[in-house]
């Protein structure tokens, strides 16, 4: 069981005035039970049921009150009512409507039970007459590992100390360079990345990467909402992880006959489940963000080592001097929208992407990052600052004097003077200091 970066928010979570039920969101095996296990050590009780389990469902369904509830469930879990703090988690609560009805009574009735729901497919398996009671519970998304998480289940935490430090000499960069390209090999899923400390062996990983996308696909009845949705759901995750990274259109997507508006809504059930993103572009270098719908907009999925195993590209990045040329530069921008989002807590962080189009050229940044009311943009590149051309015709525009490029090398920062005659800051950032990006901005910002 390895320590998640997420164990610090519940903490904070338990200790709120005013604390609401939690809903842990996120894709299937990305390790919300283990997490909430974990975090349960820290009570002098613990009460956990799993409503996959008829009875434990039943608890809910037959309940006449919500007070003959609370007095059934501690006789059941033969638990004792007087003792506090005493945490509740329910899990795959999306197996009953009248479960997540009773939150708001827990929050309303019973604020000193401190309880925690989670469930897959929770958007997808309720019907529209069922929803999570308004301002009566909180959410909290569960993602893969991020790097830094990682960096503790491989027992390199040490490492983590080293990454504050404002000049990292060329033995500890040549040391972190080299975890984030395994990091990025095999992505973040909990699993996986148990596998991998375990064996050190990276063909061992193949079966796990097979089950994890074989059980997305088994849960395909569950997504959908009529039999020819199913059929589009499974042609997304057969062929969609082939252009991860990159912006699609949704009429005959993947080689298909499929019409634009079945693949629309067929895209969208997927991301309401957190396996994918569709991460749309902004024309604009303030606030507020304007996503433009009407364009192409980037495919995401939910795990850079999920995508490396089904496009074949393990080897490639595995290989690579500079994961920035591995898959012509899309496993690069890939790990780095996953990082990006890994140290986003709310449940409403999204990703964005800039470009400006004209009849003669088009200029597109990687992401745009928000640091203190400014949209940072962020370029995933190996190249000389001569070469970031997009880059300069933001900062042309944008009403702040910094920028930032992700690469392979240490990090450097260079005066800019655009032929406008503006001027501004290129932080070059190495991949491993993606976690540290709001303290080197703090510098500069």
């Amino acid at each position: 069981m390895f320590k998640r970066q997420l164990i610090n928010d519940l903490v904070s979570w338990s200790k709120r005035t005013g604390r609401k039920p939690l809903v842990l969101r996120g894709a299937r095996q990305v390790g919300k039970t283990t997490l909430v296990l974990d975090f349960a050590k820290k009570y002098k009780q613990f009460i956990h049921l799993n409503l996959e389990n008829k009875q434990e469902k039943d608890l809910f369904e037959a309940a006449e009150s919500f007070e003959s509830l609370v007095d059934s469930i501690f006789f059941i879990s033969r638990k004792q009512k007087n003792i506090s703090p005493t945490l509740l988690f329910i899990d795959e609560i999306q197996n009953s409507g009248e479960a997540i009805k009773s939150l708001r009574y827990f929050f309303e009735k019973c604020p000193e039970i401190h309880v925690i729901a989670a469930g897959s497919l929770l958007e997808t398996t309720l019907n529209n007459e069922i929803s999570f009671p308004v301002g009566r519970v909180e959410f909290l998304p569960v993602r893969p590992f991020s790097f830094c998480e990682y960096l503790v289940a491989i027992g390199e935490s040490r490492l983590l100390n080293t990454m504050d430090e404002i000049n990292i000499n060329d033995f500890y960069h040549g040391i972190l360079s080299a975890h984030f390209q395994d990091y990025t090999v095999i992505g973040g899923m909990p699993e996986v990345v148990q596998k991998y400390v375990n064996t050190k062996d990276l063909v061992s990983l193949e079966s796990i990467y097979q089950s994890l996308i074989a059980g997305y696909n088994d849960d395909v009845e569950k997504y959908a909402t009529s039999s020819a949705g199913v059929n589009y759901i499974r042609h997304i995750i057969r062929t969609g992880m082939n252009y991860a990274g990159q912006r699609i259109k949704f009429e005959k997507f993947g080689e298909s006959d499929y019409r634009s508006r079945e693949m629309g809504e067929s895209f969208r059930l997927l991301e309401k489940t957190m396996l994918i993103e569709l991460v749309y572009p902004v024309s604009q270098a303030v606030f507020p963000l304007l996503p433009n719908l009407k364009k192409s907009p980037r495919l995401y999925w939910l795990d850079i080592g999920l995508v490396n195993y089904a496009t074949g590209t393990q080897y490639e990045v595995f290989s690579a001097q500079d994961i920035s040329g591995a898959w012509r530069g899309i496993s690069a921008e890939i790990v780095v929208g996953q990082e990006l989002l890994a140290y986003e807590t709310s449940i409403l962080g999204k990703r964005y992407f800039w470009t400006r189009e004209s009849k003669n050229a088009v200029a597109e940044i990687d992401f745009l990052y928000a640091f203190k009311g400014k949209l940072i943009p962020i370029e995933v590149k190996s190249g000389e600052k001569g070469t970031l051309k997009s880059l300069h015709a933001y900062m042309d525009s944008a009403p702040h004097s910094v920028a930032i490029r992700i690469w392979n090398k240490k990090m450097i920062s260079d005066e800019i003077t655009l032929p406008s005659g503006k001027t501004y800051t290129l932080l070059s950032i190495p991949y491993y200091l993606i976690s540290r990006l709001d303290g080197v901005l703090g510098e500069f910002i």
